[in-house]
């Protein structure tokens, strides 16, 4: 009975650690679609290299904390520590390309062109800041869901440029390029921290604003 109960804790926490995993290189990922953005000036080209990011996660199927929370309520309540731990994944995959970027000739440029976004959404208010998460993760949602389900190679490909794009031009909030932006500015603090949540919560938000519609639809039709 004991080897049963242990070959099952030895299982999921396998199962955490490969979750882990891929989540440190889905924040890894979008971290490297911010320093394009930050590489480069004109803010509608880096918008749209920022979204090579989202095109790895998706393509490499590596695990993204906005993209994820989708498909909260298709799935057992235990679905929320899993959303958690790619959370701390995406975090940790942020800070260590931040910190890894901190020791080339880019750092000085990066870092202070991520202060300067940082200050922006940091002296932003809180509702401000949750507002602009909602329509951040409804775009995603859109992207990551039409990248799984559009049976148009073309169509799959360009939702997601056209929604990652969008949200950068329109100053939306995605709680895991903000990780990286915090790190790369040397931002943290508290309020940061709070922030963060804030982003996250809102994130979180958004993205189930599309299937609780769905799923409200279907019961109207039924």
């Amino acid at each position: 009975m004991s080897n049963t109960i242990e070959q099952k804790d030895n299982l999921v926490f396998g199962k955490h650690i490969a979750t882990l995993s891929l989540a440190i290189m889905g924040g890894m990922s979008i971290s490297i679609g911010g320093c394009m953005f930050l590489a480069i000036d004109n803010k509608l080209i880096g918008s749209l290299f920022f979204t090579l990011g989202l095109f790895t996660i998706c393509t490499r199927g590596f695990n993204l904390f906005t993209g994820r929370a989708g498909y909260l309520l298709d799935n057992p309540p235990s679905y929320v520590l899993y959303l958690a731990v790619i959370w701390i994944g995406n975090l940790l995959g942020a800070w260590l390309t931040a910190f890894l970027i901190g020791f080339t000739r880019n750092a000085a440029a990066f870092t202070e062109k991520a202060a300067s976004i940082c200050s922006t959404k940091l002296n932003d208010g809180a509702f401000s800041v949750f507002i602009l998460a909602i329509f951040c993760n409804l775009l995603m949602y859109i992207a990551v869901d039409g990248f799984k389900k559009n049976s148009h190679e073309f169509g799959k490909y360009i939702g997601l440029f056209l929604c990652v794009a969008g949200f950068i031009l329109a100053g939306f909030e995605h709680c895991v390029a903000n990780m990286f932006y915090f790190a790369m500015g040397r931002a943290w603090s508290l309020h940061t921290i709070i922030w963060l949540l804030i982003m996250t919560a809102g994130n979180v938000v958004g993205a189930l604003i599309i299937p609780v519609f769905e799923k409200l639809a279907k019961k109207e039709v039924v």
